[in-house]
Formats: structure tokens, sequence, C-alpha cells
């Protein structure tokens, strides 16, 4: 364990804030050389629009296994100086601890002497992966299996479902006019925000799991003019496919209720979601060989933030996420990871690895026609 919590220290007092190059690519340095430390060989860095990722293709022949994580963080410089990494009464803490500094390292001690595996670590997840999505996707695409080293679920469980993502803008356009000589002369654009808005909330279905939120709003310039203009922004979060594409065309047919106003809706499906069908063989397989092992057996989860097990999932490669580290507080003052819990979890995750890579086996799991 010692090996494990000395890693993650020198992931986690690297800051690597998302939104900062400059900290992202000396995020990459250390992460690279504990890598190549564990894992015996450097890694290709591979810099789109500034973002440093990393990958390693491990031993010389074909990979089949993509290992999946990012050392990008929400937490932004001078955090540590707060939040220092500690480990005391076997809790590690620091920002990224748990999201997802330890799941990194475990994925190299993981992977250690292994033929057939690619360990690709991005550095812009937590912004959701804009230059590295196109990266993702293709060495998904490639591999027979995906496994995601995101932070567990509550209590240690594997996350087997995440809802896809959408994210909207809705525009309306209206007629100014003078709010107290005229008003009957402009097109309101503040009413029709708001009929728009109430139309879209209409589109969520709790019992499907599909949740329809407008958010952000603004409308109008000054306190005696009808408005011109307005915006809302929307976040959609739907368990399926035939889901987020149900409402996604409901959003883009939106029309406008008021004469004389215009309805333009931008932007649309971001992540698509991760099903369970897309992971229920990987979580079989791993349930089959802690029981063999007598190991515990992990619990499953669904949830509703997005991933980047969303994106091989949404090129049709079997996924399993949550494989990281546990504890709990991503993203909060309280992020941390139980230190006992590291060694087990390496350990199962490198037998996942190592059957997945048996050959015939992997070839059942596949879910893309």
């Amino acid at each position: 364990m010692s090996d494990l919590l000395a890693d993650a220290r020198a992931l986690i007092e690297c800051e690597s804030p998302s939104t900062d190059l400059d900290a992202v690519a000396r995020s990459a340095e250390v992460t690279a050389r504990v890598g190549t430390a564990r894992l015996g060989a450097a890694p290709e860095r591979i810099v789109l629009d500034g973002r440093t990722h990393l990958r390693w293709r491990l031993g010389t022949g074909p990979s089949r296994v993509l290992l999946l994580g990012h050392h990008d963080t929400v937490w932004p410089l001078g955090t540590l100086a707060r939040h220092p990494c500690t480990v005391e009464d076997g809790i590690l803490r620091g920002p990224g601890c748990f999201d997802m500094k330890a799941g990194l390292v475990m994925a190299f001690h993981a992977a250690a002497g292994l033929d057939g595996v690619t360990l690709l670590v991005t550095g812009d997840e937590e912004i959701g992966s804009p230059s590295s999505r196109a990266l993702i996707e293709r060495e998904a695409g490639a591999a027979a299996a995906a496994l995601v080293l995101e932070a567990s679920a509550a209590g240690g469980a594997l996350k087997t479902e995440r809802k896809g993502a959408s994210s909207y803008e809705v525009r309306v356009t209206g007629r100014a006019a003078h709010a107290g000589l005229e008003p009957e002369r402009g097109v309101n654009a503040t009413l029709e925000l708001a009929r728009q808005a109430l139309a879209v909330s209409a589109l969520g279905d709790p019992a499907a799991g599909t949740t329809v939120t407008p958010t952000a709003a603004h409308a109008g310039t000054t306190t005696n003019t009808v408005p011109a203009e307005g915006t809302f922004a929307v976040d959609v979060r739907a368990r399926t496919v035939a889901e987020q594409e149900r409402v996604d065309r409901a959003i883009r047919a939106l029309r406008p209720t008021e004469p004389g106003a215009r309805v333009e809706t931008t932007a649309g499906p971001s992540r698509p979601p991760l099903e369970a069908a897309a992971s229920a063989p990987l979580y079989e397989l791993l349930c089959q060989i802690a029981a063999r092992r007598g190991w515990p057996v992990p619990a499953r989860a669904a949830v509703g933030g997005a991933s980047d097990g969303n994106l091989t999932a949404g090129v049709g490669t079997p996924t399993l996420d949550g494989l990281g580290a546990v504890g709990g507080g991503a993203h909060a003052a309280d992020e941390h990871a139980l230190a006992a819990e590291l060694p087990p979890r390496t350990a199962l995750l490198r037998a996942l690895v190592e059957q997945l890579l048996v050959g015939p086996r992997t070839a059942s799991l596949a879910t893309r026609p």
C-alpha cells in the first residue's frame, strides 16, 4: 500500500485545474514520470488544443483492453495550501485524490507487465473532454473493453449506468417598445421565454429517469423597455439513447406562441448514456472473478453524472466505470479516499484485465453491430 500512496501523493501535489494549460502540462509530466516508473515504458504525449494527454501502449501484441482516466481536476491553483495532501487514520485527502488521481495510480499498478493494454490519461475530462473526445472514441472503437478508473459510487459500487447529457440554449427574439408609452407595439421576449421554459420543463419523464431543467436565463435591457431578446439554458439527463433523442427532437421543434416572436435552439447532446447493457457483461465477469477468489463482490449503481465512459459506450464498446478509489466528496472540500481499499481494488482490476486478455472471451463482450 505504501507505493500506491506515495504515487498518489506525487500526483495530488501537482495541481492540475482543467482551465490552466500550463498546470495541466506540468501535471502530465508528473503523471508520465509516475506511470513510466511503474509500467517500464514512457507514454506518448498527445497535445490537442494546448492540452496534454498521455497514452501508453503496453506490450508488443494488439491492444484489446483500454484503461481510461484523467489527470485534470476541478480545483484551482492554491487549493493545496488550504487542503494539503495527507494520510491520517487511513484516509487519503487532497484535491483530486478521489476524482481521480488515486484511480490513475491503481491503473499504473494493475497494468504493470501486461501485454495488450492501452492506458489513456486525458487532461480535459472535467470540462467535457473537448479536445480528447475524438481520441477517446478512436481508442475505444479499437478495444474489446473499456475500463474507466473514475471513483466508485457510494460504498465502492461500480458505475454500471450513467445518464447521457445534453445542453441547449434557447434564444427568443421579440420586438422592443417603450414599456410605459406603447407596450402593445412590442413583442415581449420575457413572456415568450417563460412559456418556452415551461414547455421545455414538461419534457422531463421521472419514470424514465429523464430530467429536463431550464437553468440560467436572461432577458431585456432596461426596466422600461419591452424586452426584445432573451435566452435560457437547458440541462438534460437521460438514461437511454431513445430518451435523449426524444427530448432532442422536442426541443428542436419548439415554436413561438407569441405573434411576431422567433425561437432558435442551439447545441444538443454532448455525451450519450452509458446504458446498463453496455456494462452488464463486464460486471458479470468481474463478479465471477471476485467470487472465485473469495473477494467481496462490488455492488453496482446508476448515477446521473457523465464521464468519459459515456463516450466509450457511445461507440459500442463494452464499458465498466467506477473502478477507481473508494471514498467520497468528489468536487467538495471533504474529498477523500480510503487507503485500505486501494490494494484490493487494484488487485481486482488486475484480475479483470488479465481475464479480458485471455483472448476468445473478449469477442463475446462486443455490443457493436
